[in-house]
């Protein structure tokens, strides 16, 4: 295999698999089958807001510090709940438009790499992050009751319905949100308790 070919075959073989329909979060408790496409929405339509509030009670000097090597930071979360929200208003878009489209995997890590994520400007990507949660709530809007069911891929073998997008989407916010809270706090004590 050339080196492109075998980084390309890596990158599939990292990539974990979805959630399923019907999951249930181990550490935030949020079942799938529970949420309703409403429900969803008047989610996310709080988790701009309640991010911002998170963020502003966390020091300054703590919301770029990685509690641990593969954990992280405040400043990456934020700014991978933007990219979530952008790229789950494309993922909805094109299950509601096309026959089963082929979803590109997000690559979480690289685009924290690629794209600097702890270098972001904080409140203008607080913002973004309203801004691309509006987005995606104007484009569930725009999803009619027949479309619900309709499906997308990733990789082989992983379909996932219109539903699921929005019912993930929320777990992203939700999850997202208790860790940027677990983090600050953890960091701030130790700032304090050094």
């Amino acid at each position: 295999m050339a080196a492109s070919d075998a980084e390309n075959h890596s990158s599939r073989e990292s990539l974990p698999a979805l959630a399923a329909e019907d999951h249930t979060c181990d550490v935030c408790g949020l079942t799938y089958r529970q949420i309703s496409v409403g429900d969803a929405v008047d989610s996310i339509v709080g988790i701009p807001r309640a991010v911002r509030e998170a963020v502003h009670s966390i020091p300054a000097d703590v919301r770029r510090m990685r509690p641990g090597p593969t954990v992280w930071t405040v400043a990456e979360y934020v700014c991978h709940l933007r990219d979530v929200y952008v790229t789950f208003t494309i993922r909805l878009h094109r299950t509601r438009t096309e026959y089963q489209p082929a979803l590109e995997p997000m690559f979480n890590d690289l685009r924290a790499r690629r794209f600097r994520y702890n270098d972001c400007d904080l409140a203008a990507t607080l913002s973004e992050v309203a801004t691309a949660a509006a987005g995606f709530c104007e484009e569930i809007a725009r999803t009619g009751e027949p479309d619900w069911d309709r499906v997308a891929t990733r990789l082989p073998g992983e379909h996932r319905t219109a539903r699921w997008l929005v019912r993930q989407a929320m777990h992203e916010g939700v999850h997202h949100l208790g860790d940027i809270r677990t983090i600050g706090e953890r960091l701030s004590r130790a700032a304090i308790d050094p």
